[in-house]
């Protein structure tokens, strides 16, 4: 059963299996996760520490099912997460949480949201804390 968003991040069990290409047999874990910021902290069901995490960065989340879905990353396409939740609805929360969670989906949100505050007020919101540079807001010479 799934344990909702909590303070911190966003709680949840997950069937997990890791599969590697076609030679390696599918792994099936129960794992308790966890999402804070960018990373999925995964934990045994009996301990407090995590075994791993996963950076969600440069990641493709895609629905498998009606209440699963998988996590592969762009640069190793055959390394891919399953995980299967309780419910189409709980699998669809945590699809949009997973794929809202990555530094570049909050950098173009920032980006996106001082430009509409900059158009009603005519002020760049940021000017205020130091912060009036766009390079600031830029990856590897990408413009915002």
């Amino acid at each position: 059963a799934a344990r909702g968003a909590q303070a911190g991040g966003r709680r949840g069990w997950a069937a997990t299996e890791l599969a590697r290409a076609f030679l390696v047999p599918v792994v099936v874990k129960r794992r308790l996760v966890k999402l804070v910021v960018n990373f999925l902290f995964y934990f045994r069901t009996d301990e407090a520490e995590p075994v791993g995490a996963l950076l969600l960065e440069h990641c493709r989340v895609t629905q498998e099912e009606p209440s699963g879905f998988s996590i592969s990353f762009l640069e190793d396409p055959e390394r891919k997460y399953h995980f299967e939740c309780c419910s189409e609805e709980q699998c669809q929360e945590w699809m949009a949480a997973l794929r809202r969670a990555s530094y570049e989906f909050m950098r173009r949100s920032l980006v996106f949201y001082r430009n509409e505050i900059q158009k009603v007020t005519g002020k760049d919101p940021l000017e205020q804390f130091g912060i009036s540079e766009e390079a600031r807001f830029q990856l590897s010479g990408l413009k915002a």
